[in-house]
Parts: structure tokens; sequence; C-alpha cells
């Protein structure tokens, strides 16, 4: 973990002081390829409202000092039923026992320190707490020639493989937002990915 950064579970009066720096980092870190996301933060306080009023989700902070400088969310299937059923249909998955790792945003200069891991540590430990024995979360699909994506750019599978996980065949969703150097939203292709969880330890 990196030195003077603390990784905590925000409940209650906690989370609901931390959603504006949230919806800030959000904005900010999404902001960067492969996202490219032009985001808006009235839209971010309402979709972060969810974390607020499902009793299954959960938002993870990491702070230095007082400082939020990444967050992780995750939620039961279920609170995302419609954004998901057709990438899940035909699966012969039961939403029920699916826990969605929703996002996780760290400043650039917290990451390769093990945070993302206990981002991941804590919502999966979590997800088991629920009883759920499946674990998903979504990438971003652009093409391989896209001419915002940086020189050197390198994705994360390698990270998500080394936690377990794999895409899910034939598991697209879409999702719509307004890129950078767009004039308005345009849909975008998430490829979902999954791992079969343990029993908690």
């Amino acid at each position: 973990m990196a030195p003077g950064v603390e990784v905590r579970t925000l409940r209650g009066a906690a989370l609901e002081a931390a959603l504006d720096d949230v919806a800030r980092l959000r904005i900010e870190v999404f902001r960067s390829y492969p996202y490219l996301y032009d985001g808006d933060a009235d839209y971010e306080r309402r979709y972060l409202q969810r974390y607020r009023d499902s009793p299954g989700a959960i938002l993870v902070g990491a702070f230095d000092g007082a400082r939020l400088v990444g967050a992780a969310t995750g939620t039961p299937m279920e609170d995302h039923a419609d954004d998901f059923a057709a990438a899940l249909a035909g699966l012969g998955l039961d939403a029920a026992r699916i826990f969605y790792c929703a996002e996780s945003v760290l400043l650039p200069e917290y990451r390769g320190r093990g945070i993302g891991h206990a981002f991941f540590d804590a919502r999966e430990e979590h997800a088991r707490a629920l009883g759920r024995d499946m674990s998903v979360f979504c990438s971003v699909l652009r093409p391989e020639g896209h001419r915002l994506r940086p020189e050197g750019y390198r994705p994360l599978d390698a990270f998500w493989r080394k936690r377990g996980y794999a895409p899910l065949p034939g598991a697209i969703a879409s999702f719509a937002w307004k890129d950078t150097d767009q004039p308005s939203e345009t849909d975008h292709q998430l490829q979902l990915w999954m791992r079969r969880l343990g029993p908690r330890a």
C-alpha cells in the first residue's frame, strides 16, 4: 500500500460527504483514454446517489490525509439489471449471484502502489458477505488505431487477469456518453469481465 494512503469503506454520513469528491474524481480520471468521458457534475451527482440509496452497494475511498485521491464502487447486479440485460441474455447466469464492480478511479500519481488491489479486495469481500459468488466489471472497447490513444498506452488486462478475471465471451454492453472530442453523446461498447469468488476467508 502507498505510504500515507488509507483505504477504507465509506458508509452513512461519511459516504454522503464524499459523493461530490467522487464525482470530481470520476470526471477527472475518466476524461483520459480509453474513456474520454466529457463529464457533467449534475449527472454525476444523480448517478452516485445509487450508492447512497442501495443497501447492497459499497463505496471504497483512498485518502491521502483528508484528501480523497481514489474511489471504487460496487453494487448488486440487480441495481443495474436494465443496463446489462442484453449483455447477459442467453449466458445462463443468475443476476442474484453476481456483484458488479462498477468503477475504480485513482489519480495517476497514486497508481502502481497496490491501491487497485485494495479496491478489488474490499469489493470482493463485500460481495461474498452478500452471498454473491461471481464478480464482474466492464472495460471500454476502443479500436486499436483510435486517434486519441496515447503513445505507449497499456490496457489493464494483465492486472485484471492477475486478479482472476477473464472476458465473458459475447457479453458486450452498450452505454452512451459524450466523448471529449465529440459534440454530443454516442454509444460505446463495453466488455464484461468475470471471476468466480471463493468462500469468505
